[in-house]
């Protein structure tokens, strides 16, 4: 399997960054990092070894990159205004860097779906939800979908508009709602096992779905747990038969 690893400068958060390319060809998936801001997460948890056989056929190549959570909401070094400050640099950073490195690496404009569990699940489905007319659906797992959760009792403009919870039942401009309308892969999935909260899930799928989005929904069973085990059985699940 082609693996690339990419390291440069990103002008707008004033770092280096790091990407993990996986495949040649196929739909691009951009994997948000689960647990930590690690961009090799997927290959030291095994979770990238439930999609290997079809990166390997091309059916899809996947970017992955970390969830940023190092920096934003869970940095307590910093002040709340300035985690969320960071985290609107972040989403400048996806929607003006990232997405036209990844066109760079692809030869071209490609579609591209966000992919994530965890913390990275909810990156996945904000950033998704935030620019559907850049990215073309998402696959979310076992994720929140309230930014109160990471910010606390902090919640200023910004964290309203990284709050799908929030934001998506006041979304009334038709212009992102004919964009999202015309998504036809947005993946909401959770276990109810340990540590989960599918009514997290279920919640933001009723809110979609009564905007009139396409959405499927899953809930899995009570073996499948908060761990990578579960999303590694989902991730492949949703990739190979949805995708």
């Amino acid at each position: 399997m082609q693996r690339e690893y990419y390291n440069w400068h990103s002008e707008v958060l004033n770092k280096n960054v790091e990407i993990a390319s996986y495949g040649h060809y196929g739909t691009n998936v951009l994997l948000f990092s689960a647990n930590t801001p690690n961009h090799k997460e997927i290959e030291e948890n095994g979770f990238l070894d439930s999609v290997t056989k079809n990166i390997r056929s091309g059916r899809y190549r996947i970017f992955s990159i970390s969830n940023f959570m190092d920096e934003c909401w869970y940095d307590f070094s910093k002040r709340e205004f300035e985690r969320s400050k960071r985290h609107f640099e972040f989403n400048q950073f996806i929607e003006e860097e990232l997405v036209n490195k990844i066109y760079t690496e692809c030869g071209g404009p490609v579609p591209i779906i966000t992919a994530g569990a965890g913390y990275g699940g909810y990156m996945a489905a904000n950033v998704f939800l935030r620019r559907p007319d850049i990215f073309i659906g998402t696959i979310a797992l076992s994720a929140t979908f309230n930014l109160e959760h990471y910010s606390k009792d902090y919640f200023d403009e910004n964290c309203y508009f990284n709050s799908p919870l929030h934001y998506m039942p006041n979304l009334t401009d038709s212009y992102w709602i004919s964009h999202l309308m015309t998504r036809r892969h947005i993946y909401l999935a959770s276990g109810s096992g340990e540590n989960e909260f599918p009514y997290n899930t279920t919640q933001m799928c009723e809110i979609l779905t009564n905007k009139g989005l396409r959405v499927s929904s899953e809930i899995w069973g009570p073996e499948y747990g908060h761990n990578w085990l579960s999303w590694s059985e989902m991730f492949r699940h949703f990739l190979h038969h949805k995708i």
